[in-house]
């Protein structure tokens, strides 16, 4: 270990880098000539007081920010070991979400762009699976420089987020309560969705009926149906909610309110086959806009929060670590299916 301080110390002299820049370049030097390898248990930060001279904050410092780039990992009560030989690795995030859906590709994408070379991006799915939202998070904890997240609202996700230090965590989509240090750049379902649909009254009730899919046992949000269930009763509209739709099922004058996009495309199919218009004897509204929703039929209507403006200031938060607060709004793209 001798020689692993010396190529430490060796630099001290040089006044052109920080007291940490001299410490993280040490330990880079150190893996690079092979004086240290991947496994390697790095001395305490008390050692390295001793050895270095070094104050407490500054080794705390060096060794976060090898944390951040990979290099170095952390084990409860155990130190820090060399996690990767691979002095060259970029600072890298961790992102979680729920699949990749035409929505978050457009996230994903964003964020990949936003960020550049200089971040090393690895993506993870939960699916909705409390199991694996889990297992993942034990996985990636102590691994990565900034984590961005989008939790499954569910009571255990707080406790779960909560070991994840604050100024690394960056939650997005889909709202928990955390405490005010955590940052989050999320969605609102429940009043969002109330004031959507009052903004579309007037297509709306064009149309004998309207239905919403919706399933408890998915990943839908809950707020969703809470607002779509206050709008009909507040506005006296002849509204259902139906768990899934049966082919052929499709009924004239009946306006279609999908969440995901499972049963929109059979619709679809069924109207074209029936020789139904769409925007006039049957309607569709959907969450969440896409490409194809713009041009199929002449354009489906949807509500829908900006993925990419939430790729955007997810990315400065990854750049910049200051706290945010922010929900991003629906907006409505109207178009000829309603």
């Amino acid at each position: 270990m001798n020689v692993f301080f010396q190529k430490i110390t060796e630099l001290k002299d040089e006044s052109i880098r920080s007291k940490h820049e001299q410490l993280v370049t040490g330990i880079i030097n150190a893996i690079n000539e092979k004086i240290i390898k991947k496994g390697d248990k790095l001395p305490s930060i008390n050692v390295m007081v001793s050895e270095i001279g070094f104050a407490r904050k500054t080794i705390v410092k060096a060794y976060e920010e090898l944390k951040n780039r990979g290099i170095v990992e952390s084990k409860n009560f155990k130190g820090y070991y060399i996690a990767s030989a691979n002095t060259k690795s970029k600072l890298k995030v961790a992102l979680l979400l729920f699949a990749f859906q035409s929505f978050h590709e457009d996230f994903y994408n964003v964020l990949r762009k936003s960020l550049g070379k200089k971040y090393q991006i690895d993506i993870f799915f939960h699916h909705n699976n409390k199991d694996v939202f889990k297992n993942i998070l034990d996985t990636i904890y102590g691994k990565y420089g900034m984590y961005v997240i989008a939790p499954i609202p569910s009571k255990e996700s707080p406790s779960l987020i909560k070991k994840f230090p604050s100024e690394k965590t960056l939650i997005v989509d889909r709202y928990i309560d955390l405490p005010n240090d955590y940052s989050y750049i999320s969605q609102e379902f429940e009043l969002s969705t109330y004031q959507k649909l009052e903004a579309l009254y007037s297509g709306l009730i064009k149309y004998n009926k309207v239905v919403l899919f919706y399933r408890d046992d998915s990943d839908y949000p809950v707020g969703i149906k809470k607002g779509f269930n206050k709008f009909i009763k507040d506005f006296n509209i002849n509204g259902v909610i139906q768990k899934t739709y049966k082919p052929g099922d499709v009924k004239l004058n009946t306006l279609y309110f999908f969440i995901s996009d499972t049963n929109l495309w059979q619709v679809l199919k069924d109207c074209k086959d029936l020789e139904y218009t769409i925007g006039k004897d049957v309607g569709i509204l959907t969450h969440n806009d896409n490409p194809f929703k713009e041009i199929i039929l002449n354009g489906i209507t949807t509500i829908s929060a900006d993925f990419k403006k939430m790729a955007q200031e997810a990315a400065t938060f990854v750049k910049y670590r200051a706290t945010v607060h922010k929900i991003i709004p629906f907006e409505i793209k109207r178009k000829e299916s309603l």
